[in-house]
């Protein structure tokens, strides 16, 4: 039976209070403030393409149009899947596209049926009525709240006449203390709007720009599966390497030692100080080997695993050099599977900012995002880390990618670096 590990009290309080000064939000405010103009630009294009393209379309130049503006379609949808990545925290595969047979007739046939363009459209389509919702109700939201937040600073140049922002008006400055607490409230609840305005963003780029069709997803599994079992393959060859070469290497001396002893027992006169020497020593190997298998099972699984991810993450904070804020806020326990990915992500991650970053402070925190468990580790280093083959960050996304998840750096020179790994929560 799973054990539920609830936050305290204050941990919920310190995230709430904390959240208007948090990265997300400030990340979710700029995908906010750039929507408009940038669908707006992007869909003026397409339409403009296509509707020329399809006016022309007895012309020769209109059997270009329409194909290069359902390009432009796909290349727009594709850079706010990027821009998904650092501002929403969402990584989505590109969806693969159909073969094309040589030919300018089939490269436009081709382009014209290319069901990931068209999908790029309605994407752009809907994304523009949403970003301006998504707009015109957080800058009420935010003008409101900074307008009852500083009204009793107003107060007094206005005499308690009527603030022209949203009839704001009291008869005493007593009284416009209330609304400067109200104020503080919206401002303290605009981070939770702007995270559940934009789940809807995220419902569109994961819907209409990832992979949707069965092929496609089948073949992301294959991939995904592909990548478990050379792990899993890897995994079983280092232990078999970590037990050959260390724990059975160690074993075998000791049972020569042990031997050599038993012989000079038998023997006479028996040498004592010998024995005493041999037995010390076999002593000693069988301490190093039962560290070495202490080890080797830690890295298999931690111990500290079974007392839940806090508890965990807490000892390894403890033995980093660095200073580590551990933060695990979860409803429920997550699967033993969800829970050991989080956990060696967030050791990877701890060991890189040690050895790479420069930084004296990391934190580490874990929630829900939604559908989805966020494991996100901050260090205030000097920046730059980014996701190459065969590095350690990539050999986390694939890790993730075993269970459909995905992690996302931002990364700036200066820093800090920001690394976010998001696992399916149902797994």
């Amino acid at each position: 039976m799973s054990t539920v590990d609830l936050p305290p009290a204050r941990t919920l309080l310190r995230r709430f209070l904390l959240a208007p000064v948090r990265r997300r939000a400030w990340a979710e405010l700029g995908w906010v403030a750039i929507g408009v103009p940038l669908a707006t630009l992007c869909l003026l294009l397409v339409l403009v393409g296509l509707v020329a393209g399809f006016a022309l379309t007895l012309a020769f130049l209109g059997l270009l149009l329409a194909p290069g503006a359902l390009y432009l379609a796909r290349r727009f949808g594709g850079m706010h899947r990027v821009l998904a990545g650092p501002l929403l925290g969402l990584r989505v595969p590109a969806p693969p596209l159909r073969p094309m047979e040589p030919g300018l007739g089939n490269w436009i046939r081709a382009r014209l049926a290319e069901p990931a363009s068209w999908r790029a459209v309605a994407y752009l389509l809907l994304r523009l009525p949403l970003a301006v919702i998504e707009l015109v109700l957080l800058a009420s939201v935010l003008v409101f709240g900074f307008a009852a937040f500083t009204y009793p600073i107003w107060w007094f140049p206005l005499d308690g006449e009527l603030m022209p922002v949203y009839d704001i008006h009291t008869e005493s400055w007593g009284l416009s203390l209330a609304y400067g607490a109200l104020g503080a409230l919206v401002l303290l609840v605009v981070p939770w709007l702007l995270h559940g305005l934009t789940g809807v963003d995220r419902l569109l780029v994961r819907g209409l720009l990832g992979p949707v069709t069965l092929s496609e997803r089948i073949r992301d599994l294959e991939r995904s599966r592909a990548s478990a079992v050379e792990d899993a393959t890897d995994t079983l060859r280092r232990i078999e390497r970590d037990l050959h070469d260390g724990a059975q290497a160690r074993l075998a001396a000791l049972a020569m030692k042990l031997g050599v002893a038993k012989d000079e027992l038998a023997a006479e006169p028996v040498d004592l100080e010998q024995v005493r020497e041999l037995v010390s020593a076999a002593h000693g190997g069988a301490k190093q080997a039962l560290s070495e298998l202490r080890d080797l099972a830690r890295g298999i699984r931690p111990a500290g695993l079974e007392a839940g991810l806090r508890v965990a993450l807490s000892t390894l904070a403890a033995h980093s050099a660095l200073t580590v804020r551990v933060d695990v806020a979860l409803p429920e326990r997550p699967s033993p599977a969800l829970e050991t990915i989080l956990y060696f992500s967030a050791a990877e991650l701890l060991a890189n900012a040690t050895k790479h970053s420069g930084a004296s402070t990391v934190d580490i925190e874990v929630g829900p995002n939604g559908d989805t468990l966020l494991l996100e580790v901050t260090d205030y280093g000097e920046g730059g880390a980014s996701v190459r083959r065969g590095g350690g960050l990539a050999g986390l996304r694939e890790r993730a990618g075993t269970v459909d998840g995905w992690l996302t750096v931002l990364s700036p020179r200066g820093g800090p670096t920001v690394v976010r790994v998001e696992l399916p929560a149902g797994r």
